[in-house]
């Protein structure tokens, strides 16, 4: 049986979180709350996500405001967002309340069960929500966090019976050094988030301190084909006790996929698995998410899960919001929305969505993530836009950064043009020339998809709105 509060830390019997209704916040809040916690917290603004704590019994207040932490609250949990001026940290320091990161929070949920930690650059969210969507399928109970809803708001987590917790491991900030889990996967490694590393040999030192919180005995689920995760592999193999288990279309893996075969949104998958194969079902669309969907698979077979109930399970996997999620269609046109922000997943994205197209076209509405990003990896977002037959960008998204001087969206509309892309640009405080743009390229059986990490997202129903004149 899963424990309850965990009996290590009395300091989350009462966690009060500042930005609960972020993705990772938020399924730590909801997991503590099923537990019997009395949590509180507080976010910028309202949102589906905090309505849904407060359905669980959570308090949920709007902005942030010193007078928002309580005097008895046991601590006060925190993500590497959060910046020291905060009221509501700076009044939980004036109190003595202890402050806990959100990574160390979630270590603490993990206690008495058999973790899988799912890495990489990309392609977390998809795998994680992979692997909780199939393991509750066949009944096991799982606990599980995501970085992102499922099919709801609040469905980013949950408290599951079983003895198996499922959780996004981020490199971002490193706190993924914090977990032990008894299987790992790791999808890709690749240069991103040039505010906390400053080359590859840092993304690489770090990835290999994460391999070596695996328990004894424990597996290591890794890609074969992509190179960073194949040039890390290469670092560890000699040194550690772990089982390693590769998978991809290398002749080499250890899991081999030996065929996809697209179906429209769908793909049929078949891997070469113990000298037999197995082929499945995946319920979206591409080739980067059929790779996902083999790691989810190698993951649960190292938990001791058959592979034929798993290849059947995962077909129970729909998508998980703002991953290629179909937003609707009027006249003929589907809006698609995508979380892709690094062009890795810009790619993987549109090529997926430029297959499922067909003869039609797909067109883009792109918003950049990050000025440290987009100064890095402005010319490659550039060229991954040369694979929709139109795009229109918005301003970057700034999100936790402070701008920096001459980088601008420019970049990557000047990269496109370069890579012979037909893109034009439209200032984020004009949303409705941006929507209305995209609105009036679209023809019926076209394909649009707005793209990025941040709220580009909103503009999505907004050009369903307009189709419908």
């Amino acid at each position: 049986m899963a424990p309850g509060l965990p009996h290590s830390s009395a300091a989350m019997e009462r966690p009060h979180f500042i930005g609960i209704g972020g993705a990772g916040m938020s399924g730590i809040a909801k997991i503590l709350t099923q537990r019997g916690a009395r949590v509180a917290g507080s976010d910028a603004r309202d949102s589906a996500t905090a309505g849904a704590l407060r359905e669980l019994g959570a308090t949920v207040h709007i902005g942030h405001d010193a007078a928002h932490v309580a005097p008895d609250t046991s601590c006060v949990v925190v993500s590497s967002a959060i910046r020291e001026d905060n009221p509501e940290l700076a009044r939980a320091r004036e109190l003595g309340i202890p402050v806990v990161h959100r990574s160390d929070a979630l270590a603490s949920l993990m206690d008495g069960l058999r973790p899988i930690a799912v890495a990489g650059t990309h392609g977390k969210t998809t795998t994680t929500s992979m692997l909780a969507v199939s393991l509750t399928s066949l009944g096991l109970e799982p606990s599980y966090a995501i970085g992102g809803d499922l099919d709801a708001p609040g469905s980013n987590a949950l408290h599951g019976a079983g003895d198996l917790f499922v959780a996004e491991a981020d490199e971002s900030d490193r706190s993924f050094h914090k977990y032990t889990p008894e299987v790992a996967i790791i999808l890709n490694v690749e240069l991103d988030h040039h505010a906390n590393y400053a080359s590859m040999d840092e993304i690489y030192e770090s990835f290999e301190t994460f391999t070596t919180k695996i328990v004894p005995g424990g597996t290591l689920v890794i890609a074969a084909d992509q190179s960073g995760a194949a040039e890390l592999t290469r670092r560890i193999r000699d040194t550690t006790s772990l089982k390693v288990v590769t998978y991809g279309e290398s002749e080499s893996a250890d899991i081999r996929i030996h065929k996809i075969t697209p179906r429209g949104l769908t793909s049929e998958v078949t891997v070469l698995l113990d000298g037999k194969l197995l082929t499945f079902t995946v319920s979206v669309p591409g080739r980067h998410y059929a790779h996902n969907a083999v790691a989810a698979l190698a993951a649960g077979v190292a938990m001791g899960i058959p592979s034929r109930n798993l290849a059947g399970a995962l077909k129970s996997y729909t998508g998980v919001k703002r991953r290629l999620q179909l937003k609707g269609e009027v006249n003929g046109v589907q809006v698609i929305d995508s979380y892709a922000h690094h062009p890795t997943e810009m790619s993987a994205d549109l090529e997926a969505m430029r297959s499922a197209a067909g003869d039609a076209r797909l067109i883009v509405l792109f918003q950049p993530h990050l000025f440290s990003r987009t100064q890095e990896l402005g010319k490659e977002m550039g060229d991954a836009l040369a694979l929709a037959d139109a795009s229109v960008v918005l301003d970057i998204y700034p999100a936790r950064e402070d701008p920096i001087p001459g980088i601008t969206s420019d970049l990557i509309i000047d990269a496109a043009r370069a890579a012979g892309a037909d893109v034009q640009a439209a200032r984020s405080a004009d949303r409705d020339a941006a929507v209305a743009a995209v609105a009036g390229m679209a023809k019926p059986g076209d394909l649009v998809l707005t793209m990025g990490a941040g709220d580009v997202t909103d503009l999505g129903p907004r050009i369903l709105d307009h189709l419908k004149g």
